[in-house]
């Protein structure tokens, strides 16, 4: 019996396992941070459009793109999202159901009395700017600031707080957003 020297067994066991890798379908649910930015970016663009929308096509087809963003970007459909939006007060700070975010970012909802729309200000441009971005697994947690440039040029800075899910079709999804005005001192 010939014997096959270690070194040269190891090579070919590892040319058969490299082989058969390559032909397994592979799920890789850890975020990068291009997909982070991604996210982000999406989330501006979006704001955008739905703005964009309702000063063309007015507050019904501002209402259905914001609902198609809300269900694409956002994670309602895990559960309970922790949105704490920028300009709201009790005792309705809080938007843990798409009810609730669609009627803070355009209005018209009853049940939602104090919001007249925050996406359809007349943003024309938005910038994220992270302080850290924090990536374990599937969830990424970013802090920093927003920008967003109104139809007029003003500018105004937004403290936002994301974290993100990767979810099992592979798209990144808002589970908590906070945002605040900036601390002013007196």
């Amino acid at each position: 019996m010939k014997r096959i020297p270690l070194a040269l067994a190891a090579a070919a066991a590892l040319s058969i396992g490299a082989a058969h890798a390559q032909s397994a379908p592979v799920f890789n649910a850890n975020i990068s941070e291009a997909e982070v930015a991604a996210a982000q970016s999406g989330w501006c663009n979006a704001l955008v459009s739905i703005s964009t929308t309702f000063a063309n096509d007015g507050r019904e087809a501002a209402t259905a793109l914001a609902g198609r963003i809300l269900d694409d970007a956002y994670g309602y459909n895990l559960g309970p999202v922790l949105f704490k939006p920028t300009l709201t007060v009790a005792p309705q700070t809080f938007r843990t159901t798409r009810e609730g975010a669609l009627a803070y970012f355009v209005g018209g909802n009853p049940n939602f009395p104090q919001d007249d729309g925050f996406a359809l200000r007349g943003w024309t441009g938005c910038e994220v700017r992270n302080a850290a971005i924090h990536i374990n697994g599937d969830v990424a947690k970013t802090m920093g600031n927003v920008t967003l440039t109104n139809k007029d040029g003003s500018k105004t800075t937004v403290d936002k707080t994301w974290a993100f899910k990767k979810t099992d079709d592979g798209k990144l999804r808002i589970v908590l957003h906070h945002s605040s005005l900036p601390f002013q001192p007196n």
